[in-house]
């Protein structure tokens, strides 16, 4: 097996298999742009080595992911701020365009999530087109009540719910899914014992690893293409315009200003009064 460490991200290639491991834990895998490049090149290698068939994306220590780093401070927006004073193609770099390359991605994809996916982190958890998880994972998008933003730079939520009313619940009020409560949204695939996540997820890779590649890459092709026709990378362009919108606006920076005033947690802005 091959194994490379790259900032905040493991890369293993194991025959037809490849795993990006996020390896955040101190900061509860929270989406640093060190992660999100690293994970940007692992499926860059991963796409063009014929050798892999299939790729997993895990992670180290007590959750999936918590999202992206709480207080924004990302050197794309400093940049782009002291440039111009606004953040919205930095945006675009850092949670539009790899949010598409995942999506896109031309081989079969499958998430293993444990613990929590939270904010940004739901999109490796939900984007793939299969997810494995154990019984204790659980899923929340907290950022409308909690950050006073209209979901994640991308909102994909629509397109995997596939179901308007349970779509707009969870984004409105921050709806805390269980593992359970995935499954029967139909957001994930299985759900299965701690223990047992691993093997269940190397096994299902195996077993979609013996199909030709070419016809893995025609089927995913296929399933893409249908999700294309429906809007949905139009979609995830123009979320990031009214993400850029929100923030500019007046009301939203009285939002942020009183919100870090109060010094109060996002969990605590997202709980029922």
């Amino acid at each position: 097996m091959e194994s490379r460490q790259l900032e905040h991200a493991i890369y293993e290639k194991d025959g037809a298999i490849a795993r990006i491991i996020l390896d955040n834990p101190a900061q509860a895998n929270a989406q640093t742009s060190q992660m999100v490049h690293a994970v940007n090149e692992c499926l860059d290698d991963a796409q063009y080595d014929y050798d892999i068939k299939v790729v997993i994306i895990k992670a180290n220590g007590k959750g999936f992911c918590s999202g992206h780093v709480p207080d924004g401070s990302y050197p794309e927006f400093a940049a782009e701020r002291e440039a111009s004073g606004k953040v919205w193609r930095s945006a675009a770099h850092l949670f539009l365009w790899p949010v598409l390359k995942l999506w896109e991605f031309p081989k079969p994809v499958i998430s293993q999530v444990h613990g929590y996916a939270i904010g940004g982190g739901t999109t490796w958890a939900l984007l793939p087109e299969i997810t494995i998880c154990s019984e204790d994972a659980w899923f929340q998008m907290p950022l409308v009540p909690g950050f006073g933003l209209p979901g994640s730079e991308t909102m994909f939520e629509p397109w995997v719910f596939m179901n308007y009313k349970r779509a707009a619940e969870y984004l409105y009020t921050a709806q805390r899914l269980t593992a359970a409560e995935a499954l029967d949204f139909g957001l994930v695939n299985r759900v299965v014992p701690a223990e047992d996540l691993e093997s269940e997820t190397e096994a299902l890779a195996a077993r979609i690893a013996k199909a030709p590649l070419i016809t893995l890459q025609a089927t995913k092709s296929g399933i893409i293409r249908a999700w294309e026709t429906m809007g949905f990378r139009v979609h995830q362009q123009a979320s990031n315009d009214l993400q850029a919108m929100v923030t500019g606006s007046t009301e939203f920076q009285d939002f942020v200003r009183a919100m870090f005033e109060q010094a109060t947690k996002p969990t605590e802005r997202v709980q029922d009064d």
